[in-house]
C-alpha cells in the first residue's frame, strides 16, 4: 500500500519558474497572471460557475470510492435532494414555475458537478436536463403548470424514455408506438417487441414515478412519426401500474450511482393531453397538426430542443480533462526518479522529456477544448434565451454541439487514461480519483449520440455547406471552380509546394519554424486539410443522385470513414479558431505569450499527427514536418516550469481534486527522504556505493 498524506494535507508546491538542482528551463522572464488567467477560463457565466463550485466542494455531495451499488444509488438520490435544497437546479426554468430563465448560466454550473461525482452530475441532468427539459421544450404551459414545479422539488422523480434496445442513435425509427384512441380520447402504448424495450434509462431501475416517453404517434391509420408522451410509471408504493414492466440494468463499467434500467408497455392508456404538444398536437376526433408541415423537420426540430444534453456533456469533459491534468501535473511536479547527473539527487519525472511530451500537448488541448466549449455555451443562450433563435443559428449550434462533444469526450478518455499512467502505480488507485473518472466518463462517447454517429452529422452539414457553394451556379462559376481545383492540384499534388518551401526556407530549420508559429499559417494549414477531405468525397459522391436509393446508400457507405475524419478535423479546427479568438482577446502580456505558446503546442501537435496527410497532399515538405517535431519538443520544454501555474488558473482547490497525489503527501514523502540522506552524509554514516569503490580502487 502506498503510504499517502490526507487529502486535507496542505499543498506545497515546488518552484514554478526555475528549479536550478532539476535543470528545468527557465522562463523568468515570463508569469503566468493566474488570477487573470481563471477569470478568463471561467467565462461569461463566472457566477453561475463559482456558485457550483462551491456546491461542488461540500463533503456530502462527493464520491466515496468503494461503495455498493445499491449504497452508491440510495447516496446519489439523496444528494438530489440537497440540490434542490441549495436552489442549485432551477435556472433554467421559466421564472413562472420558480426558475431563473438562464440557460447559460444553468449548464455552466450543471458541468462543474463533475468534480463532486460523476453521477450525481448525469443523475441530476436526467431529472432536469432531460426528463424536466423535455416537458419545458416540448410541453405547453398547462404541461408546465401541472408538471414542472413537482419536478423541480423532486416530488416527482423522472426518466428520459427515448433510447431502446434496438434503437439508440437512429431515434427517428424507434419501434414504440402510442396509438390514439378516438372513442376514449386516449393514446395507448406499446413495446411490440423486445428490441422495442425502453433501455439504459436513469432513473427507470428504482427512482423514476414518470417518463417522458418518444414514440411514433399513429392516428387514424397514419404514423406522424416520433412525439413525446408524459407516462405515469409507477403507484406511491413505487410499484409499476398496470401495464408496466422493467428490469434493472444492473451493474456498469461506471456511473454505478445511478439505476440505470429498462421499461416495457403493453396497452398502457394515458389521456390525450400527456401528449407534449408544443410541435404536434392531437385534437378529440384523432385529427393531427402541427406548426411545421415537413415530418422530417419536424423531427429535427423537437430532437433539437434537447441539444443542451451534448452541450453539458462537452463542459463536463472538459473539467474532467482538467482535474486529470492538476493530479498527474502536480505528482509529475514532485515524483523523482531515476538519479540526475551528479547521482546525488533523484529527478523530478516532469523535467523528462517524454514526461512533457506525454502530458502538455493534453494540456494545450484542454485549453483548446474550454475556450471552445464557452463559444458553444454563448450560442446555446444566445437559442435558447430567444435572443437569435435563427434557424441558422440553430442548425450552427446542433452542428456545434456534435462535434465538440465528440471531441471533448474522447478527449477526456485519452487524458485521463494518459494521466493514470502517467502516475504508475499510484494513479492506479482509487483515491487518486483518475481510473474512478475514466471509467465514470467511459460512457459520454456514447451519451447524447455515439461520437462516429455526431461526427457524421457534422459531415452532412460540412457536404451541404459545400455543395450550396455551386448550387444554380453558372458556367462560368464552374469553370473558375475547375481551374482553382486544377490549379491546387498543381501547387499541392505535383511537388511544387514543396520546391516553394525548399527554396524559401533555404535549407534553415529556424525559417521553417518562423512559418509554423504564424496564425495564419497555422490556419491554413488545418483549414485545407478540412476542405481537401471534403472536396474528395464531395467529388466521389457527385453522382449520387443519379444512382438509385440503393446504390447511393452505398456509395455514401463507401466514404463513411473518410467523412467522419474531415468532420473530426473540421471539430479540431474549431477548437484551433475558438482558441486564437481567446488569445487575441488577451490583454495580460505574459498570459498572452504563454497562451500563444499553448495555440502552438495545440496546433501543431494537430499538424504533427497528421502529418502524413500533409505530406502526401503536398501541404508539406519533409524539412518542414521535421522542423513541426523539433518545435515541438522545444515548446513543451519551455512550457514545463509554467505547468503547475497554468493548472492552478483552472481554479480547481483541493476540495475539487481530492487526489492524494496532488495533496502535497509526494513532496513530504521526498522531502523526507532528502532530510534522511542528508543526515547520513552529515554523521558520516551514508554507505559507499560498490560502484564508486571499484573506481577508487583502480
Amino acid at each position: 500500500m502506498v503510504d499517502t498524506a490526507s487529502p486535507s494535507t496542505p499543498r506545497t508546491t515546488t518552484p514554478r519558474h526555475l528549479t536550478a538542482e532539476t535543470g528545468a528551463i527557465t522562463t523568468d522572464e515570463v508569469r503566468v497572471n493566474i488570477p487573470a488567467l481563471t477569470e478568463q477560463l471561467m467565462g461569461t457565466w463566472k457566477k453561475e460557475r463559482s456558485e457550483a463550485r462551491r456546491t461542488a466542494a461540500k463533503p456530502e455531495l462527493h464520491q466515496i470510492a468503494g461503495l455498493s451499488m445499491a449504497e452508491h444509488r440510495a447516496r446519489v438520490l439523496t444528494q438530489l435532494g440537497i440540490l434542490v435544497d441549495e436552489g442549485a437546479i432551477q435556472r433554467a426554468y421559466p421564472v413562472a414555475v420558480g426558475g431563473g430563465n438562464n440557460h447559460g448560466g444553468n449548464i455552466a454550473a450543471f458541468e462543474e458537478l463533475v468534480t463532486a461525482d460523476p453521477s450525481l452530475q448525469i443523475k441530476s441532468g436526467v431529472q432536469w436536463g432531460l426528463f424536466g427539459a423535455a416537458i419545458l421544450h416540448l410541453g405547453t404551459e398547462k404541461h408546465h403548470t401541472r408538471w414542472l414545479p413537482r419536478v423541480i422539488t423532486l416530488d416527482i422523480p423522472g426518466a428520459f424514455a427515448m433510447t431502446e434496445t434496438g434503437h439508440g442513435s437512429d431515434v427517428a425509427h424507434i419501434a414504440t408506438t402510442a396509438t390514439y384512441d378516438e372513442a376514449v380520447q386516449e393514446f395507448v402504448i406499446n413495446t411490440p417487441f423486445r428490441g422495442a424495450w425502453k433501455d439504459y434509462l436513469g432513473n427507470a431501475a428504482l427512482h423514476g414515478i414518470a417518463c417522458v416517453l418518444f414514440a411514433q404517434l399513429i392516428t387514424k391509420g397514419v404514423n406522424h412519426g416520433v412525439h413525446a408522451f408524459y407516462v405515469p410509471l409507477r403507484d406511491e408504493a413505487g410499484d409499476f401500474l398496470p401495464g408496466i414492466g422493467g428490469e434493472d440494468d444492473g451493474l456498469k463499467g461506471g456511473l454505478n450511482g445511478i439505476d440505470n434500467g429498462r421499461l416495457h408497455f403493453t396497452d398502457v392508456r394515458i389521456p390525450r393531453e400527456n401528449l407534449l404538444n408544443r410541435y404536434g398536437d392531437v385534437a378529440e376526433d384523432g385529427t393531427y397538426a402541427s406548426p411545421i408541415e415537413s415530418p422530417g423537420r419536424r423531427f429535427f426540430t423537437m430532437i433539437g430542443t434537447l441539444v443542451q444534453g451534448r452541450v453539458s456533456l462537452d463542459g463536463a469533459a472538459v473539467a474532467a480533462m482538467k482535474l486529470g491534468l492538476q493530479i498527474a501535473l502536480t505528482y509529475g511536479s514532485q515524483r523523482r526518479q531515476f538519479v540526475a547527473g551528479d547521482g546525488a539527487q533523484e529527478r523530478v519525472i516532469l523535467d523528462y522529456q517524454r514526461h512533457q511530451r506525454r502530458l502538455l500537448p493534453k494540456l494545450a488541448e484542454a485549453f483548446a477544448a474550454s475556450f471552445a466549449h464557452e463559444r458553444l455555451l454563448i450560442k446555446f443562450d444566445e437559442v435558447f434565451s430567444g435572443a437569435d433563435d435563427s434557424d441558422r443559428n440553430r442548425e450552427d449550434l446542433e452542428t456545434l454541439a456534435a462535434a465538440l462533444k465528440a471531441l471533448s469526450t474522447w478527449g477526456a478518455l485519452d487524458t485521463l487514461q494518459e494521466c493514470r499512467e502517467a502516475c504508475g502505480g499510484a494513479g492506479f488507485l482509487a483515491e487518486n480519483r483518475l481510473v474512478g473518472l475514466r471509467a465514470d466518463l467511459d460512457v459520454y462517447v456514447t451519451f447524447e449520440g455515439d461520437n462516429n454517429v455526431l461526427l457524421q452529422l457534422v459531415a452532412k452539414r460540412l457536404l451541404g455547406d459545400y455543395s450550396l457553394k455551386f448550387r444554380g451556379a453558372d458556367f462560368g462559376v464552374l469553370a473558375r471552380y475547375a481551374a482553382e481545383k486544377a490549379g491546387d492540384t498543381v501547387l499541392h499534388g505535383s511537388g511544387l509546394r514543396q520546391l516553394a518551401q525548399s527554396v524559401s526556407d533555404r535549407g534553415s530549420t529556424a525559417r521553417s519554424v518562423g512559418h509554423m508559429r504564424e496564425t495564419e499559417y497555422q490556419r491554413e494549414l488545418l483549414t485545407s486539410r478540412v476542405n481537401g477531405m471534403i472536396a474528395a468525397v464531395a467529388e466521389r459522391l457527385k453522382d449520387a443522385s443519379k444512382l438509385s436509393k440503393e446504390a447511393a446508400a452505398e456509395l455514401f457507405n463507401s466514404n463513411q470513414n473518410q467523412l467522419i475524419e474531415a468532420a473530426r478535423a473540421h471539430g479540431e479546427l474549431l477548437q484551433w479558431e475558438a482558441f486564437t479568438d481567446a488569445l487575441e482577446a488577451t490583454t495580460d502580456a505574459d498570459n498572452k505569450r504563454v497562451l500563444t505558446w499553448l495555440r502552438d503546442l495545440f496546433g501543431l501537435n494537430l499538424i504533427e499527427k497528421n502529418a502524413a496527410w500533409y505530406l502526401i497532399h503536398g501541404r508539406l515538405n519533409g524539412q518542414r514536418a521535421e522542423s513541426i517535431t523539433a518545435y515541438i519538443d522545444r515548446l513543451v520544454a519551455r512550457l514545463r516550469p509554467l505547468a503547475l501555474d497554468l493548472v492552478e488558473s483552472f481554479g480547481y482547490g483541493p476540495e475539487h481534486v481530492r487526489a492524494a497525489i496532488a495533496s502535497g503527501a509526494e513532496q513530504l514523502r521526498q522531502d523526507e527522504a532528502r532530510a534522511y540522506r542528508s543526515a547520513q552524509r552529515a554523521a558520516g554514516t551514508e554507505p559507499v556505493d560498490e560502484k564508486v569503490l571499484r573506481a577508487r580502487q583502480r
